[in-house]
């Protein structure tokens, strides 16, 4: 659903913009500095990007799912260091406020969400729990007006430099998978630590790390929607728009890497002519951008889908299975376009963007846990009509 196609467009030309005047050329010194100059997180901020799905009551944008993926499109033609430092706002960080929150909650915090000032993250995964969501084990145990969480979490993205933990914990002792789950808005606050950001394969400048509760104390009035036991049911909800978010945040990759290999392949030769006139490379190119009109195509009507209120469990899993397999193979693809030059940083960025883009096919559920889930809700289903 697009509201108004003009402001939509301008929307879309200043992140264009954006991502190619401003951010392509600083993407080498983000790379080697592993952080974001405070500037540009500044500029991400008088520019709106981090409440782009905020209600525009509580000073965001308020973008439907279709207008918010093709945002993400435009946006993660890019290191993945951009998307990740305002997306967690724009998605994870706040969906929960949004979907479930009370009044007084999203009053609260979403605005200073929406602003940039504070920034959020999702607080779900834990040591002994991925894949198995509802296997966690963080405690959360009443003591009168307040909840004291203990536990820890992992893989937990822009933690280290959140202010604000949307936290996922077992309120019910003795509780089994998904019954008994709370979630909490969780400021940054004695009792709560997050870790050195990892070491990882890819992604300078997008922080990651740990999260630790040891007694942490919780205001009563920060369990999210002010009821125990709702929050696999918040998580969900949360997980699905995500994973239709996510599916655009991997296909804006896809374009950038495909634009690359097409401008390399176009101006090196050899053997007297343009590489891009042979035709084994030319294949590779095709798939490519095949494979990209599928993906973009597929996330788009899922959005549609979503913003007509139609469950889009089915569909929002397929969209970040394919979307996140169909990257990867447009990076592998590339580098082989680039040939040599494609796998030394010294001659061109796809080397960064082909380990950048690798964790897509792990987080929101790795493509093994797609499998089984959209086989499991196609047989639901039934035969497709």
């Amino acid at each position: 659903m697009i509201r108004d196609t003009d402001q939509l467009d301008r929307l879309l030309e200043d992140i264009r913009n954006f991502v190619r005047e401003r951010w392509h050329p600083l993407e080498e010194e983000v790379s080697r500095a592993n952080d974001i100059p405070p500037e540009v997180v500044d500029e991400l901020r008088r520019k709106g990007y981090f409440g782009w799905s905020i209600p525009q009551a509580y000073g965001g944008l308020g973008l439907t799912t279709e207008e918010l993926v093709l945002c993400a499109m435009e946006l993660s033609q890019s290191s993945v260091a951009l998307r990740a430092r305002v997306g967690t706002n724009t998605g994870i960080g706040s969906e929960a406020l949004v979907a479930d929150g009370t009044e007084a909650q999203k009053q609260r915090w979403l605005p200073r969400l929406a602003s940039g000032e504070l920034t959020g993250c999702l607080a779900l995964t834990e040591p002994e729990a991925g894949s198995e969501a509802s296997a966690l084990q963080t405690t959360a145990r009443r003591e009168g007006d307040f909840y004291v969480l203990n536990g820890s979490k992992r893989f937990i993205t822009n933690a280290p430099v959140a202010d604000l933990f949307t936290v996922i914990a077992r309120t019910e002792d003795g509780s089994r998978g998904s019954q008994g789950l709370s979630a909490f808005v969780v400021e940054r606050s004695p009792g709560l630590s997050t870790g050195e950001p990892y070491r990882m394969m890819g992604q300078a400048g997008s922080f990651v790390s740990d999260v630790r509760f040891d007694n942490c104390r919780v205001p009563a009035d920060q369990l999210i929607g002010g009821q125990e036991g709702m929050g696999f049911r918040t998580v969900m909800k949360v997980l699905n728009k995500q994973r239709l978010h996510l599916a655009a945040l991997c296909t804006g990759p896809a374009i950038r890497m495909l634009d690359l290999a097409m401008q390399h392949v176009q101006g090196r030769r050899q053997f007297g002519q343009p590489v891009a006139e042979f035709q084994l490379v030319q294949a590779l190119i095709a798939d490519c951008r095949t494979e990209i009109y599928a993906a973009r195509s597929m996330v788009l009507e899922a959005a549609r889908a979503r913003d007509r209120g139609e469950d889009v469990a089915l569909s929002a899993s397929m969209c970040k299975y394919f979307a996140s397999e169909m990257c990867g193979r447009v990076a592998d693809r590339a580098v082989q376009m680039f040939g040599g030059s494609g796998y030394v940083a010294d001659f061109s960025p796809i080397e960064r963007y082909y380990r950048d883009v690798r964790p897509f096919r792990l987080y929101e559920g790795t493509s093994q846990i797609h499998q089984l889930n959209i086989a499991k809700l196609a047989l639901r289903e039934g035969v497709q009509r």
